[in-house]
């Protein structure tokens, strides 16, 4: 009588599957995924070589020993193809960590840090070329001269009219406005909102991009800075500021996770907000100040 009521305890109910095949189908995922980890690993890299001027092309590499023999992320996968394969292969990379944004790529299409994003494994080749609407200096690494020189005009440093001598206590602020920096001084201007951004490829010669305007906002937004109105007159521009139409790539691929169209549209307020008549000649004033920050496409 006891060992037939424990048999029916002990017998899965009508409809439901036993623990252990439970937790078979549980482990299966995890068991293909090893089996994917120790498969063979296409990858479909940009190749260019200025010396030839040859036409660029996809070059296939294929990690024979699979992905248990690299690292997990793609940069450990180029640095494998690099050190095992192909010497000739170029590309940027320094931290590893996701601070230095060196190795800012396009990996199947979508804009982000080698370091940062995973290998997922699977049949198809996973693509990797440089940013986008970039000029290529050779394979992976894009020339993002412009870009540095249009961050170097909105002059992203403290400026103050009245300066501490040396000796003197810092510059306080309150935690309120400190608070206000949050999610903008923690870019680095690794490019990938740049060159995602369409308003970008139109016009990359005037329209400041997105990583820059964030940038702009940053030192407008810091209670510290005494030239707040020259900054706004300075950005408040037809082509600097307002091709800016929304699209929202430049948020969606930052690889820190911030938000450069909200800090753009903050900076819009504020120009809507402080706007004067004078500052149609404060801006031509900043201009002839530093005329190094007007260029064309700011190759200087």
């Amino acid at each position: 009588m006891l060992a037939r009521t424990l048999s029916k305890a002990l017998r899965p109910a009508a409809g439901r599957p036993p623990a252990l095949a439970l937790a078979r189908a549980a482990s299966a995922p995890a068991a293909r995924g090893f089996s994917e980890m120790a498969s063979p690993q296409k990858f479909a890299i940009y190749r260019y070589d200025p010396d030839t001027q040859a036409k660029p092309f996809l070059q296939e590499y294929t990690i024979v020993a699979g992905l248990r023999s690299c690292g997990p992320m793609i940069l450990d996968a180029l640095i494998k193809v690099k050190d095992e394969v192909d010497p000739t292969l170029t590309f940027r990379r320094s931290c590893r960590e996701g601070i230095c944004g060196s190795c800012a790529m396009n990996i199947n299409g979508k804009n982000g840090l080698a370091c940062l994003l995973y290998i997922e494994p699977g049949p198809a080749p996973i693509e990797i070329q440089p940013l986008p609407h970039t000029y290529v200096v050779k394979d992976l690494v894009p020339d993002l001269t412009n870009f540095y020189n249009q961050y170097k005009s909105i002059e992203p440093w403290l400026k103050r009219k009245d300066t501490k001598a040396k000796g003197e206590k810092e510059y306080f602020q309150s935690r309120e406005d400190r608070a206000k920096l949050d999610g903008m001084y923690e870019c680095i201007l690794c490019a990938c909102c740049m060159t995602s951004c369409p308003s970008y490829w139109w016009n990359p010669e005037y329209y400041l991009g997105p990583a820059v305007l964030m940038q702009a906002y940053r030192w407008i937004a810091d209670s510290r800075d005494q030239f707040t109105e020259e900054r706004l007159a300075w950005v408040n521009d037809t082509m600097k500021l307002y091709r800016c139409h929304g699209i929202m790539n430049c948020t969606n691929c930052c690889p820190k996770g911030l938000d450069p169209a909200k800090a753009i549209v903050h900076l819009k307020e504020e120009v809507a907000d402080t706007y004067k008549d004078a500052w149609k000649g404060m801006m031509t004033e900043q201009i002839v100040k530093n005329k190094g920050r007007e260029s064309g496409m700011m190759y200087m």
